[in-house]
């Protein structure tokens, strides 16, 4: 007769069995999935060598090319601005390597740069954009016309180019003594930094950082395109450069290429911040003074990298 103590060790004695299976089974699928997770992890790991030898390979490239452009830049655009004379406009963003840079390479086109002037934060900010429309209708002189427009912006393009370029027909637009007073005056109220001493160009420069940060950033970049728009609608011709970043959809190159207004008439490229991009400035000058415009750059709203050669 079957006991009970019978029943109970075939009962433990199944149980043993199922978890000895268990146990030898789950072994044999984990060294499989950790085999199969190691060689993805090694398949990984050569993906990311690989991917990373790409990078360095190309950023070697970028470096050489980038490198040449500032060896040939000058002497293909030497002789490109002869005799011409230009304003250089920074934004408190702006780095002093871009503006200096800009600076040797219109010397080396032939130009000269007769003014040198540095927007502050105040200049851009948009909650004391009333004030500044206030300063730009108290300091206008005698013979300097302000554009019908009431962003501060176009306001302030139509004063500060008045003060600092030729008009359309390369005549100052307001007499030195009254340019000199209000150029000083907007230092004073602390717009600008230097530049009173500033005489009249044919052409003009605005140059910018990356793109815009913090609060109302698009507000501040609206500000600065539509500062140099109007610097070009008043006198010979005007070109906004910025760095990588500035061509988003809040940075002043940005801003200004989504606006057919502005496009039509200013000149953009948005890779100040490389030698490449700095000689296509001048090329754009060039352009300027042909009546033509156009957005140049590596970003994807840019037409291309440089004006198209001209026979």
């Amino acid at each position: 007769m079957i006991s009970v103590r019978y029943h109970a060790i075939s009962i433990a004695a199944v149980f043993l069995a199922l978890a000895v299976g268990i146990v030898l089974g789950s072994t044999a699928i984990s060294g499989y999935l950790l085999s199969g997770l190691s060689q993805d992890k090694k398949s990984l790991g050569k993906q990311v060598d690989d991917l990373e030898a790409q990078h360095n390979e190309l950023s070697a490239r970028l470096a050489n090319a980038d490198s040449y452009a500032a060896i040939a830049g000058p002497l293909a655009i030497r002789g490109a601005l002869d005799q011409r004379t230009v304003a250089l406009i920074s934004t408190a963003d702006a780095e002093p390597v871009d503006t200096e840079a800009i600076g040797y390479l219109l010397r080396s086109a032939g130009a000269t740069v007769t003014a040198s002037i540095q927007l502050t934060d105040t200049f851009t900010d948009p909650v004391r954009g009333d004030r500044l429309k206030g300063i730009v209708t108290r300091l206008q002189p005698a013979g300097v016309q302000l554009p019908s427009a009431t962003d501060p912006g176009t306001l302030a393009g139509g004063l500060v180019g008045g003060l600092i370029q030729l008009n359309k027909d390369g005549k100052p637009q307001a007499n030195e003594n009254e340019a000199a007073a209000a150029l000083r005056s907007l230092a004073d109220g602390g717009y600008i930094k230097s530049g009173y001493q500033a005489k009249p160009a044919q052409l003009a420069v605005v140059l910018t950082g990356g793109a815009s940060q913090g609060e109302q950033a698009g507000d501040r970049a609206a500000i600065i395109a539509r500062f140099a728009a109007q610097l070009d609608r008043t006198g010979g011709g005007a070109v906004l450069v910025g760095r990588k970043g500035s061509a988003d959809g809040a940075g002043p190159v940005g801003v200004a290429r989504a606006d057919s207004s502005i496009v039509s008439v200013l000149s953009t490229v948005d890779n100040g911040d490389t030698a490449a991009g700095r000689s296509v400035v001048i090329l754009a000058l060039r352009e300027q003074l042909e009546g033509q415009s156009g957005r140049y750059g590596i970003a994807g709203n840019a037409q291309g990298p440089a004006p198209a050669a001209r026979s």
